[in-house]
């Protein structure tokens, strides 16, 4: 009988979740899961040995080499072939150390790291400072980080070409938890429900306005959006009849 895989301790969790090569040709995305990357960060990072790595993580120094070679890769993997590289899962465990003092293990952990009750992470296609109209066809993402209804933190995402069904994947990796934007098919809508991302469509005009609103409780949205172009001629409207498809006459992502 296989023994069970033991959890996997990690300072903290990467702040930074997913990387895009600066191609439309990658297809396919690699997920290093949060206990690979904690061994690249202390082992190729911080100039670590296996044994020191192997401590601070609470395995063995057998189970780091097999996960840093495992590591090493799919990040290969991903320059190579210009796949999307995203962070997610794995099996470990957020060290919380001592409130006070922190592990003792020169972890990185801090006692105020953890994000207040109302954080949230709000994600808009973006274009000259703008809701792109085309979801399944933007190439950047304006990523907010909130707390408290303040945006804390603002950056931005290149999606590398990413489309449809592969931006809910970019965006779940991102750790993402509302999207706002326009136009935006059905089968992107479901995927970014089954990732458990909280869609606001049908919204145009300044990105950090339509944020502003959001989460001042004011942001007009159409909760029934569509954008479907395939086997249509594009005959059906995206979003409400006063964005219609971005007010552009063009095609739509979805």
């Amino acid at each position: 009988m296989a023994r069970p895989t033991r959890c996997r301790r990690v300072c903290s969790e990467p702040e930074c979740r997913g990387f895009a090569p600066q191609t439309a040709l990658g297809i396919g995305t690699v997920t290093l899961t949060v206990d690979e990357y904690e061994v690249i960060r202390l082992v190729d990072y911080e100039k670590r040995t296996h044994e020191q790595c192997a401590a601070q993580m609470e395995i063995s120094r057998t189970t780091v080499t097999e996960i840093y070679e495992s590591a090493r890769f799919k990040i290969s993997d991903s320059l190579v072939n210009g796949k999307t590289l995203l962070i997610s899962g794995g099996n470990y465990h957020v060290c919380r150390g001592d409130r006070e003092r922190g592990c003792g293990r020169n972890c990185r952990w801090v006692m105020h790291e953890k994000k207040g009750e109302a954080a949230m992470r709000i994600a808009v296609p973006y274009e000259d400072g703008q809701v792109f109209q085309h979801f399944g066809h933007t190439s950047r993402m304006k990523i907010y980080d909130t707390e408290d209804g303040t945006i804390v933190k603002e950056q931005l995402a290149d999606t590398a070409g990413s489309g449809h069904g592969a931006l809910a994947g970019f965006l779940s990796g991102l750790k993402v938890d509302v999207l706002i934007c326009g136009g935006i098919g059905g089968g992107a809508q479901a995927a970014l429900a089954q990732a458990g991302i909280k869609l606001y469509g049908g919204v145009s005009g300044n990105a950090d306005g339509a944020v502003q609103s959001f989460l001042a409780g004011t942001l007009s949205y159409n909760a029934d959006v569509r954008c479907d172009h395939h086997g249509h001629g594009h005959h059906d409207r995206c979003g409400e009849d006063r964005h219609g498809c971005g007010g552009s006459g063009g095609r739509c992502g979805g």
